[in-house]
């Protein structure tokens, strides 16, 4: 029969993904329990939305159920206690930003997909823009660290961060929205930002907490593709309201949105809603509708995913011409307009808005 000898040293080839060290280092396993050839194990992780759990029960599942002698593994879940996470170098409040108690910041939206190209950042800029025009203070916050394209939305000639007896201050678009990028700080625009994880994780908490943003009703942050650092960050350290997800005609970006998806859901991040961009082209002359990427599967990907669909936005060649201007908040975003109000009603019953300050 198997011991719990060998079943804890099975465990010490078992990682932990994110931490990088095995479960028994790290104190994760609470208890073994060995009854004939079934062998149950209690693992605490260091927090219940865990995004990688699964797999860290099927690498414990893999690693008992290779012992000689055992039939069946069964493993139990719980959480670290506080002083368990500080112990590792994860406990404890996150340390505050020296302009976060200075902020006023009542809603947070994360603009997110998974997939590249499918237009988070323009999704992201008409949102902001669009709130704005409804008489919202609005700010947008770029996580996309190494490859950031709000400032060049907004700025025609540029702009630079400012300062104040606060701390440093986002600059204002011509309408008025606050805007914070890494390219704010780059000697040269296209200045490639060659950094690992812990950094852009890093600096999208500074951008966060050391900003001095002032009383806002709505940020919008405006996240990488990919479900890794940034947008882990962003859930994890950020007071989200909701996701808006945005996703494109073709079934593939579909697929990886509804990654997206499921990374906020087990974060227990609210999703707001679905958007596809580039669904259609409109000609001028004649007004009839041309699906350039195939057939719309929105519809589709939100009833997967279990959220409404926002809207659907055109291939517009004007828009691509004011981003690249600095102009975008001259774009007559008609169609943005009702996925807006949508959004501003559905903010506040989102369920982190309990800690937001309203």
């Amino acid at each position: 029969m198997v011991t719990e000898e060998q079943v804890r040293k099975a465990l010490e080839g078992v990682m932990d993904p994110e931490l990088r060290k095995n479960l028994i280092e790290l104190g994760m396993v609470r208890e073994v329990r060995i009854e004939k050839a079934q062998v149950g194990v209690t693992i605490a992780l260091t927090t219940m939305g865990c995004p990688l759990k699964d797999q860290i029960v099927g690498d414990v599942k893999e690693a008992v159920g290779s012992l000689a002698g055992v039939e069946g593994v069964e493993v139990e879940l719980t959480e670290m206690t506080a002083e368990e996470k500080q112990r590792i170098g994860i406990g404890g409040q996150p340390e505050k930003g020296a302009a976060e108690d200075l902020n006023d910041i009542k809603h947070v939206i994360a603009v997110m997909s998974g997939k590249g190209g499918v237009g988070k950042s323009l999704v992201s800029g008409l949102l902001a823009v669009t709130l704005r025009r409804e008489g919202y203070q609005v700010g947008i916050l770029d996580a996309d660290i190494t490859g950031p394209s709000i400032p060049k939305m907004f700025f025609p000639d540029g702009a630079r961060l400012g300062m104040s007896p606060m701390g440093p201050m986002p600059p204002q678009s011509r309408i008025g929205i606050r805007v914070m990028s890494i390219n704010l700080l780059l000697e040269q625009e296209d200045q490639a930002v060659i950094w690992r994880g812990p950094l852009v994780s890093g600096a999208i908490k500074q951008f966060w907490g050391d900003i001095f943003w002032g009383k806002l009703d709505y940020l919008i942050v405006d996240l990488p593709p990919g479900t890794s650092d940034a947008a882990l960050t962003v859930m994890q350290s950020l007071p989200i309201s909701g996701v808006v997800l945005v996703s494109s005609p073709q079934g593939l970006a579909g697929m990886v949105v509804r990654k997206a998806a499921r990374m906020a859901q087990q974060l227990k991040t609210p999703l707001l809603g679905l958007i596809e961009n580039m669904s259609y082209f409109e000609c001028p002359d004649t007004g009839q509708r041309y699906e350039v990427f195939g057939p719309s599967h929105a519809e589709a990907t939100a009833q997967q995913i279990g959220i409404p669909l926002l809207g659907r936005l055109p291939i517009d060649p004007e828009i691509a011409k004011l981003c690249d201007a600095g102009r975008v908040e001259e774009y007559a975003a008609d169609a943005f307009v009702s996925i807006a109000k949508d959004l501003a009603e559905r903010v506040p019953k989102a369920p982190h808005s309990l800690f937001l300050k309203v």
